[in-house]
């Protein structure tokens, strides 16, 4: 098969390794230049991915596009290609509204009988300010579209909203007058969880997963909101969960064009199960957490959603817990501190077995002189993953397998599902949502 990937940061790279490794070729399209050094010498980059679409016809059937992010006119490039014949795997136009409108995926949701937080949405911070003198509260502060850092947003811990209306000013003073639209949501206490689903522009191909994010940099859930510090996973007792939420999107994705992964982040507690937010693409580190738990390959799940030839695929059982293994500028960019260098060694404690490569999920590195070295933007550098019949098991897996790693000034999370170990799975089985053992 070929395979064209489309995104400005190469966030799939682990995916595309898994590609050539199974003999397929691919070519990827990094619109950010200070991106290009990522999978250097290990795969195909081209710079034009207009000149590629010929490439991607000729193979037919064969040939997919994959889009790797949402942004201003991503989705709806999506959806002309797709108009024009070619088989494309990422989201669509409405999928793209979905992630970066956060109000309007609240409407939706309510439109859908779904329970949310209320929501309320301003354009500056003046009539936030009047909203929080007159409703002081707990809320939390999310920007909308795609040119905002999960750094920006802000998670309020006090009752009279004194803390929320103190971000919001200091964020408009360092937006410098760019224009931004942000929401308000009510804050709800519970077990923050997700729900996602591959969908092949009909219909959800099952089993769903269910996993536990974990965004805070610091062990503890201290420090910034980052992208993804690590992650919980499981294919296991899922179709209770789904049937609730995302699977109630099927008729709205149908018409709306959408083919790819996408994903329901939501609190859950005694009063029900809460919506936050889509996430309308591959999630990364999400896919590849997922990766070591699915016994089809990914040529495999890609063939099935274009030809819409099967309503499930196969999974292994149990846990994956997946870390994220950062280096400095993270979680800011080279952008913002332009003196952290790349090329630092990647380098391994003792031999890895084949079954430890399969755990490796390479993110921001490349090949220099033939050794691999650190690159790329925000110093996102892999992701380690541990499978197991139990979160402990897969977490201890995980982390043995982490501490092999050997780069300068690494940095990651040491407690990724411990929490969910201590108290937080035990709550979502009481609370009656998964399926029966």
């Amino acid at each position: 098969m070929r395979f064209l990937g489309i995104g400005d940061t190469c966030d799939l790279g682990a995916l595309y390794l898994r590609l050539i490794a199974d003999g397929h070729e691919v070519r990827v399209f990094i619109s950010d230049k200070q991106c290009h050094g990522i999978l250097a010498g290990m795969v195909e980059r081209t710079d034009h991915w207009h000149d590629e679409l010929s490439w991607i016809r000729e193979a037919g059937q064969e040939g997919i596009i994959l889009f790797e992010n949402v942004a201003e006119d991503r989705g709806a490039l999506q959806d002309t290609l797709r108009h024009d014949g070619f088989n494309v795997i990422g989201g669509s136009a409405y999928g793209d509204r979905l992630e970066n409108d956060r109000g309007y995926a609240q409407r939706i949701l309510d439109e859908l009988g779904l329970p949310i937080c209320r929501v309320w949405e301003f354009g500056g911070p003046l009539a936030a300010d009047a909203f929080l003198t007159s409703r002081p509260g707990r809320y939390a502060l999310k920007f909308n579209g795609p040119g905002f850092a999960s750094a920006d947003n802000y998670v309020g811990r006090l009752s009279d909203g004194a803390d929320v209306r103190a971000v919001i000013a200091a964020r408009f003073r360092q937006f410098e007058g760019k224009p931004a639209s942000f929401i308000l949501m009510e804050h709800v206490d519970g077990v923050e969880m997700g729900v996602g689903a591959y969908f092949d522009g009909h219909e959800f191909i099952r089993p769903a997963c269910l996993d536990w994010e974990h965004k805070r940099f610091f062990p503890g859930d201290l420090g910034e909101l980052t992208g993804e510090m690590g992650t919980v996973a499981t294919f296991d007792r899922t179709e209770r969960f789904f049937a609730a939420t995302l699977a109630r999107m099927e008729p709205l994705l149908r018409a709306n064009l959408y083919c790819g992964y996408i994903n329901l982040n939501t609190i859950v507690n005694e009063q029900g199960i809460w919506p936050l937010e889509f996430t309308c693409r591959f999630g990364y580190p999400g896919f590849a957490v997922l990766d070591p738990l699915q016994i089809t390959s990914w040529p495999q799940l890609f063939r099935m959603m274009i030809r819409r030839s099967a309503k499930e695929f196969q999974v292994r059982p149990g846990f994956s817990v997946g870390v994220v293994l950062t280096t400095r500028p993270f979680p800011f960019t080279r952008r913002q501190i332009i003196s952290e260098p790349v090329g630092l060694p990647v380098l391994f404690d003792g031999d890895l077995s084949a079954a430890d490569k399969c755990q490796l999920h390479y993110g921001e590195v490349g090949l220099e002189r033939g050794e691999l070295v650190t690159s790329g933007l925000h110093g996102w550098t892999m992701v380690v993953t541990g499978v197991g019949g139990t979160i402990a098991s897969a977490q201890d897996a995980a982390y043995r397998l982490a501490d092999r790693v050997i780069i300068p000034n690494v940095r990651f999370r040491r407690d990724i599902g411990s929490k969910l170990i201590a108290e937080g799975f035990a709550r979502i089985e009481h609370l009656n949502l998964l399926d029966e053992p």
